[in-house]
């Protein structure tokens, strides 16, 4: 059953962070809510104090990828050779700038090496070898990858290379969405990809208009679940595209959740902020941990 909400008056800033859609148990569920709470606090803290979207939503996923009970950054799902290959992509929505990363390397801030790529600016997506050239030759150390593999990480991956029965994914993708007080929004995805994927594939999340996307006269988007059905109907940029002056964000948001399934039979989750501020999600998974707030309110979340 897909759920939905739309948040907040509107008119000021306001951030909504994602731990990722699947099926998590009760217990665990807590845990996601709660490392969200906290990316959302440090989100808050930065557009309180007049900081960027562009900053909040980076900041608020780098707390995310340090978090193992999340699949991003370390924690991340393994790939079929016991690997981490991590993608990440960010986006601004004044000047549709963008930097992104697929099948990097154990880096530990994926998403920081995106904004990189933005910031440098002569291209949008870095992948594998050449992702890790570029973060190298832009100050960042690989990681130990034994720093970054969990053990539940390993043991996932051994359910699924055995084809033993593994429920979905405990914690999933991770992103933010922000508007600052200027107006402006912007978007920051992050993940592992899929237990066990096989050697070179890519989801959704490093991809501009599927996992992420942010336009200031629209809106912005993070984008989590199944990366292949989120990919065919381009899912980040067909719900900010709807976004008119009348439209709800959590209507939206369920709309095009509800499209992806009935033309693809994809499940996922999405978070939405409007270019007028106000804030929304929906899943059509059991769970999605998330955490928003607005100006003048505190941080709200849930799953």
């Amino acid at each position: 059953m897909t759920v939905k909400a739309t948040l907040g008056p509107g008119g000021g800033y306001a951030i909504i962070v994602h731990g990722g859609a699947g099926d998590a148990v009760e217990a665990r569920l807590d845990g996601q809510i709660e490392g969200c709470h906290r990316a959302a606090t440090r989100a808050k803290q930065i557009l309180e104090g007049g900081g960027t979207a562009l900053d909040a939503v980076q900041q608020a996923v780098m707390l995310l990828e340090d978090d193992p009970r999340f699949n991003a950054g370390t924690g991340g799902a393994l790939s079929c050779a016991g690997t981490l290959a991590l993608d990440a992509s960010i986006m601004e929505g004044s000047g549709l700038r963008a930097g992104a990363v697929c099948a990097l390397p154990p880096f530990r801030h994926p998403i920081a090496i995106a904004r990189a790529v933005l910031d440098d600016g002569r291209h949008v997506l870095y992948a594998a070898d050449g992702a890790e050239a570029f973060a190298r030759g832009h100050g960042f150390s690989p990681a130990n990858a034994g720093d970054m593999i969990t053990a539940e990480a390993r043991d996932q991956l051994a359910r699924v290379l055995a084809e033993r029965p593994v429920t979905v994914w405990p914690a999933g993708t991770v992103g933010a969405v922000a508007r600052d007080k200027q107006g402006c929004v912007a978007a920051a995805t992050s993940t592992g990809g899929i237990v066990g994927k096989r050697l070179g594939r890519i989801g959704d999340s490093p991809l501009l208009g599927a996992g992420t996307y942010a336009d200031d006269a629209t809106g912005a988007a993070s984008s989590t679940g199944q990366g292949e059905g989120i990919m065919r109907v381009a899912l980040a940029s067909r719900v900010t595209s709807a976004l008119g002056p009348d439209t709800n964000p959590g209507d939206a948001a369920f709309d095009g959740l509800m499209l992806m399934k009935q033309r693809t039979g994809a499940l996922g989750g999405i978070i939405v902020v409007h270019s007028d501020g106000r804030i929304g999600w929906a899943r059509s998974t059991p769970s999605m941990a998330y955490a928003a707030s607005w100006e003048r309110n505190g941080v709200l979340a849930g799953g």
